[in-house]
């Protein structure tokens, strides 16, 4: 970045600062702070930066790029991270914070034996290991009793720590299907559009509505049906083409974007004509969806550290059979699935489907998705960056280390362009301006 576009960008940053009410000259001044590691990726894509730095004024970046071009202002707080490299705050679009991780000691009877409000205490934990992890925003895409939307406001208020959250409530699924529970005797878990369960257009558009109503900022769906669940088949289409547009067209109407759980080929293609914005996990896509998706602008989360999960859960013997079946065909087919994607030109968003596997560790879906998924290094990282932000809709305050966004920023050790696993140590995060984890980070 030349110094001249940089100067009066600053200026008029701190002047703004300085002017709002309630801040006095000293406050504004204490709010400075520059951030200054051995290289920088901006989260567009662009080559790292060597010797980058970071200007940040309260919770916005106000300057960005080589340290030789931007101008450090006097008495400012001054942190240098060494041989480590700057980002934008990771994001994870594909969460599930409540209830117990699939390889936690009793998550097979979570729902008859934990106590009522257990789940959503667990949840605020993984909440924080999440955030610890570098991921500073996330989708979580399905939970009952609107507990997402509770812990977004306790993290807003101050009460917890943890990422950003856009919320979805419940997920949306036919009777019988992916998104409903089925492993119980009848009328232990029935469920209604108001808890997600709805068949039929009409009983869509209530379900659609009444999420959000009650905080949802995203809608998650079952299209087709999944790994983990009893009575289905993992690619089989659930809901058809007129219900998926129904869902959509509501959710549009009312600012939302739907996010479709599909593994199947057909299920894919129907959930994307419908207009879906995402398609979660689509382990058996072909060439023919791969298009139809890059066409639309549809995006895909791959969730491999899922995949990596239930594979290792079925050759452990840790699930039944019949899902251990299933984990094995979907296991396999994402990686491949991936590939066809990036050689399509689909967008893809980085998701882990964290409550299948570990919270805290979200980090191993990027050399995952180097590994299995065929992405280069900065592909990945955009994926966490850049694309997860397009996706939620927050591209204008987040995903890239840019003038005016949100001062969310993490920092690796090393270079992950060279190293990928090096996503996975993250050693400073700052949320928001607030330094959470690292060096200068206060203690809660």
């Amino acid at each position: 970045m030349r110094r001249r576009h940089v100067l009066p960008l600053l200026a008029l940053a701190l002047t703004v600062v300085v002017s709002r009410p309630g801040l006095t000259q000293g406050t504004a001044a204490a709010r400075v702070t520059v951030l200054r590691a051995a290289r920088l990726i901006d989260g567009t894509g662009a080559a790292p930066v060597a010797n980058g730095v970071g200007v940040l004024v309260g919770d916005r970046i106000v300057a960005v790029g080589a340290e030789s071009a931007v101008r450090i202002p006097a008495g400012a707080q001054r942190i240098d991270l060494g041989d480590a490299t700057l980002m934008p705050g990771f994001i994870d679009v594909h969460v599930h914070f409540f209830g117990r991780a699939l390889e936690d000691r009793g998550s097979a009877e979570q729902r008859t034996r934990d106590y009522v409000g257990y789940g959503a205490i667990v949840g605020a934990e993984h909440a924080r290991r999440t955030l610890m992890a570098g991921f500073t925003s996330v989708r979580n895409v399905g939970t009952g009793e609107f507990h997402d939307v509770a812990l977004m406001r306790a993290i807003e208020d101050g009460y917890v720590q943890g990422p950003r959250i856009q919320p979805s409530g419940h997920s949306l699924g036919i009777t019988g299907g992916h998104c409903d529970e089925n492993n119980y005797k009848p009328g232990l878990a029935d469920g209604s559009p108001e808890t997600g369960i709805a068949d039929g257009v009409e009983e869509i558009v209530k379900a659609v509505r009444y999420q959000v109503k009650y905080g949802a900022g995203a809608i998650k769906t079952c299209a087709t049906g999944g790994v983990l669940s009893a009575g289905d088949e993992v690619g089989v289409l659930q809901y058809t083409y007129d219900e998926l547009k129904a869902m959509v067209d509501e959710a549009h109407k009312l600012e939302r974007k739907v996010a479709a759980h599909a593994h199947g080929t057909e299920g894919i293609k129907v959930a994307v004509r419908a207009g879906v914005a995402s398609i979660e996990h689509g382990s058996f896509l072909d060439e023919d969806g791969a298009k139809l998706m890059a066409e639309r602008g549809t995006f895909l989360v791959p969730t491999m550290m899922a995949g990596e999960a239930v594979l290792r859960a079925a050759d452990a013997g840790g699930i039944p059979p019949f899902i251990a079946q299933k984990a094995r065909a979907a296991g396999k087919a994402m990686q491949n699935a991936t590939r066809i994607a990036k050689a399509a030109g689909v967008p893809i968003a980085l998701g882990t489907d964290a409550g299948v596997g570990a919270h805290g560790a979200n980090g191993h879906e990027f050399p995952l998705m180097v590994e299995w998924g065929g992405l280069t290094p900065m592909e990945a990282i955009v994926a966490g960056t850049a694309n997860a932000s397009k996706l939620l809709g927050w591209q204008d305050r987040l995903g890239t280390l840019s003038v005016g966004k949100l001062a969310d920023i993490v920092a690796v050790p090393g270079d992950p362009t060279r190293d990928i696993k090096t996503m996975e140590r993250v050693n400073f995060v700052m949320q928001g301006g607030s330094i959470v984890k690292g060096q200068g980070a206060s203690a809660r």
